[in-house]
């Protein structure tokens, strides 16, 4: 069989991270203007940073290479090293960031139990100041969506309350925003509403938007202009790099709205494996474009390898949890796939 004809096959549900470029988006690319970004002069990186500014409704944006980095930025330009951060279970910046905040921004966390989602009472009890033998906070962390929370949306008016406790304590908020696109679409709220409060906001490019690479940090013009200097200190400094720049921009202006088919198509996908013997889902826990599966019974790792020889792919987060995602490159016919191995694999037909 051509490795094309294989290649269609495949359902990759491991994450919206697997997209590729459309054609239209690769056109864009070709056709990118370019110059030295680390002396601030590729044009399309410039437009790209202003656009990102202008949806958000913040001072300045600063291209970076991964979603990693924008939130170790944003961590050392706000937080003191020694200091905690708050934020919650199961964070991004916690679990999948290689310990880079304890590491090289020189910062722990007051982690508080849950979804990922915290109240402001919650945040007002871990705020402290420094003792002679304990740190102090210095940044209040929320992420939206929370990726291991199921995609679940952080809620505005939350997030307004605990903005109100952080900057009556003096002290910054930030949004790992890497899906916030995906909480805008599902919510049916206006992006500068939901990170209005916020005192700077990364957002992935390369998830859901289907960019190859890069996320946008933004917040004030003083926050952008220490975040440059951190970003070349990372080795996050780039030349030519317009040509990723445009995809960004073709992502921002003509990718946001389809999220609502991954949405639906993941909404889909849940109402369809909890008919399923020996799996459970939370259905309101499916919010926008991330399923997690519990199975009763079979072992999520030995179901993901027999579907993965059969061209569907996810991930097992444990023993008995499964992590499914939708994104551009998986349509209805995809998911009518995947659901028939799925099915097909726990009856023991795998």
């Amino acid at each position: 069989m051509p490795e094309a004809m294989k290649e269609a096959m495949v359902v990759d549900l491991r994450s919206d991270t697997v997209t590729r470029p459309t054609e239209a988006m690769r056109q864009a690319m070709a056709r990118a203007e370019v110059g030295d970004d680390v002396y601030d002069e590729d044009p399309t990186v410039i437009e790209l940073e202003r656009l990102a500014a202008g949806l958000t409704g913040k001072e300045a944006g600063l291209f970076v290479p991964s979603g990693s980095m924008a939130n170790l930025i944003a961590q050392m330009v706000h937080a003191d090293r020694g200091s905690e951060v708050v934020l919650g279970e199961a964070s991004h910046a916690v679990l999948h960031e290689v310990g880079a905040g304890a590491a090289i921004a020189g910062v722990q966390y007051s982690i508080i139990p849950g979804d990922g989602r915290f109240t402001a009472g919650q945040v007002r009890k871990r705020i402290k100041a420094p003792t002679f033998h304990t740190p102090g906070t210095s940044l209040i962390w929320v992420e939206n969506t929370h990726n291991m929370g199921g995609g679940t949306i952080f809620p505005t008016a939350e997030i307004k309350a605990i903005a109100e406790v952080a900057h009556e304590a003096g002290l910054p908020l930030h949004m790992d925003g890497a899906r916030v696109f995906n909480a805008v679409v599902a919510g049916g709220e206006a992006l500068r509403d939901v990170v209005r409060e916020v005192d700077s906001l990364s957002f992935c490019l390369s998830k859901g938007l289907g960019a190859p690479a890069g996320s946008v940090l933004v917040g004030t013009r003083e926050f952008r202009t220490r975040a440059h200097r951190l970003r070349k200190m990372l080795g996050g400094g780039m030349r030519q790099i317009g040509i990723l720049a445009a995809a960004g921009i073709y992502a921002l202006e003509h990718h946001v709205e389809r999220l609502a088919d991954d949405h639906r198509r993941a909404r889909r996908l849940a109402d369809e494996l909890r008919r399923l013997p020996g799996i459970s889902i939370d259905a309101d826990a499916v919010q926008t474009n991330i399923v997690m599966a519990d199975l009763h019974g079979a072992d999520a790792a030995d179901l993901a390898r027999r579907c993965a020889e059969r061209g569907v792919l996810f991930h097992a987060l444990s023993r008995r949890r499964l992590r499914l995602v939708t994104h551009l490159d998986v349509d209805d016919a995809a998911i009518h796939r995947a659901l028939g191995v799925i099915s097909e694999v726990l009856g023991g037909g795998g």
